[in-house]
């Protein structure tokens, strides 16, 4: 009888025990060594497997990087809904900031961050993460713009970046946890942005002038 391909297993079953093995093993590597640093032996060491189950399964370090993203993903808090885009933008820089002062995602989002500044494959893993995220929160905009609280053709992804990007300036620039009250400020600046329309698609240009 042909064996089930990985992650195909019921929830409790041992090839998703596996995979939690293996994902907590990477988030403690890559907080200890970063992502320059890390490796697939000690990572396999941490979870109690052999190194060539994690280059079957996963292929190497960029693999296993683009499964902790996807297991990020997974975790990924409810789109908020609460009536208004100023108090549905607080809730999810709120939820934002949770989720990064966790000890175990920021060690492992701050890495794959600093991963993607030197290395290309991460970059893709990073940028495909935040482009999930930042579409499947659009939705808050959308609705926003259907209540007639924004003008038409605000552009939904600016709006959540305009968000997070204050947050993770907060986090890896400044270097600094981002609070509560940064959370509220960063809703609050968005939020007056897509107001006034500074959010807006810009229609193309014509041609040179």
């Amino acid at each position: 009888m042909d064996q089930k391909a990985p992650g195909t297993l019921r929830p409790g079953g041992r090839t998703a025990r596996t995979r939690a093995a293996v994902l907590a093993a990477v988030i403690g590597e890559l907080g200890e060594h970063g992502y320059a640093g890390a490796s697939v032996e000690r990572v396999a060491a941490r979870a109690g497997i052999a190194k060539t189950t994690i280059y079957r399964r996963w292929g190497g370090l960029d693999g296993l990087l683009a499964d902790l993203m996807a297991d990020y993903a997974a975790r990924e808090v409810p789109v908020p809904d609460q009536g208004d885009l100023g108090s549905d933008l607080r809730a999810l820089a709120r939820a934002v900031v949770a989720s990064l002062r966790d000890p175990a995602i920021g060690a492992g989002f701050a890495s794959i961050v600093g991963a993607a500044v030197r290395d290309p494959a991460a970059r893709d893993v990073l940028a495909a993460f935040i482009a999930g995220r930042t579409a499947a929160m659009g939705a808050i905009v959308d609705r926003a713009s259907r209540r007639g609280e924004v003008p038409a053709g605000t552009n939904a992804a600016g709006v959540i970046q305009a968000v997070t990007a204050q947050l993770f300036y907060q986090l890896f620039v400044a270097g600094e946890p981002p609070s509560r009250d940064v959370a509220d400020r960063a809703a609050a600046i968005a939020t007056a942005a897509a107001h006034s329309g500074a959010l807006a698609v810009l229609p193309p240009a014509d041609g040179p002038a």
